[in-house]
């Protein structure tokens, strides 16, 4: 049986993760492995795009007997919604799971935290398993957040609940556009912000096109960028505290990607955008000497636009920053860096904001 690549420990308990090549084909030994009781059934909430691709493959590691009940998706943002969270819900009851059942989510951080936010309040919490098929979702799938849109809001409605094992088959990501490269890499690359310059130098020396790496590569990206989110989640799981420096650029982010329509720019784009503004926010608030030009740079020549979209009035990004989670008694929160490697959660005015919004609202 293969070794974890690193564990993670949450409240409840420790979970693996498994980062290889073809590990899709032993999925069913690697979970049973892990879970705490047999299950009693098996239910795959699968993205339609990834199952095209992927889903034969998760479905030959199950003898004939335990062979799970498949619910398809569809691509995108828009299916964190109510509807879909019912339809699962009802599907789970439909194929009669129980308390004993366990939920694999096999796609992107949308199928994650759709499938996890099912499997947290189905029948008061079921173990789920997590799939990545995405970069992306190397963040969203270790740590235990779950959760739907709301119109008002990008996972305002969510719960924790850490899964029973991560199982990161790398080569799943040779089907990814560019697209979805660049905006899983964004929060690889928030990650050497916020804890770890060196992961920015080492980035920067190894990866020049994210249409051609390596899979030792990859497979080494992804523990490292892991490793930070793990670190910070084991010590404050219910974002308390630190854990909310994972949101640097997100504050923005978000904002932008709720004005513009989810769906019409990737996450990892809209948080690119948000920690350029807060770079330059860091440096007017807190008097940082931030060395972030190289980095910005090696970001545009991957193909980032640091550009706030021209569709994005000022006023409404600050309506929907207020609605951030991590805002608290209409303050602004904003995670920034004293330097690189050294967030800070800062209560930041809608003036500060405004103000450089409206005199770098192109950023770079």
């Amino acid at each position: 049986m293969q070794s974890p690549t690193l564990t993670i420990a949450s409240r409840s308990h420790e979970y693996p993760v498994y980062i290889d090549q073809d590990i899709r084909f032993h999925t069913f030994n690697l979970i049973n492995a892990q879970l705490s009781h047999p299950a009693s059934a098996y239910m795959i909430v699968a993205d339609k795009t990834v199952a095209d691709y992927y889903l034969t493959d998760v479905l030959s590691s199950f003898p004939e007997s335990k062979k799970p009940f498949v619910s398809l998706i569809p691509s995108g943002e828009s299916s964190k919604s109510f509807d879909m969270y019912h339809q699962l819900l009802t599907e789970a009851l439909e194929n009669g799971l129980d308390r004993q059942s366990v939920i694999i989510a096999l796609g992107g951080g949308v199928t994650g935290d759709l499938a996890g936010f099912t499997a947290a309040t189905y029948m008061r919490g079921i173990q789920y398993v997590q799939m990545p098929t995405t970069l992306l979702a190397h963040d969203s799938s270790v740590g235990g957040k779950t959760g739907i849109n709301h119109a008002h809001g990008k996972n305002l409605i969510g719960a924790f609940h850490p899964p029973a094992a991560v199982i990161y088959d790398s080569e799943m990501l040779r089907t990814l556009p560019i697209q979805e490269w660049r905006s899983g890499f964004a929060e690889v690359i928030k990650h050497g912000f916020i804890a770890d310059p060196e992961l920015l130098d080492w980035l920067e020396r190894n990866i020049t096109d994210l249409s051609h790496i390596p899979s030792e590569i990859i497979n080494e990206l992804l523990e490292r960028s892991i490793r930070i989110k793990a670190h910070i989640v084991e010590e404050d799981e219910k974002e308390q505290g630190v854990r909310a420096y994972l949101n640097f650029g997100h504050t923005l982010g978000h904002s932008i990607e709720a004005e513009v329509g989810y769906g019409h720019m990737t996450h990892g784009e809209a948080v690119a955008i948000g920690m350029s503004f807060a770079l330059k926010l860091s440096e007017r608030l807190l008097g940082s000497k931030l060395s972030y030009n190289r980095i910005l740079d090696y970001m545009k020549t991957l193909d980032y636009s640091l550009q706030i979209p021209s569709g994005c009035a000022h006023d409404q990004l600050i309506v929907r920053m207020r609605r951030d989670k991590k805002s608290s008694h209409n303050d602004i929160n904003y995670v920034l860096l004293h330097s690189i490697g050294q967030p800070q959660l800062v209560k930041v005015s809608e003036e500060d904001i405004l103000r450089l919004l409206e005199e770098e609202g192109n950023l770079r």
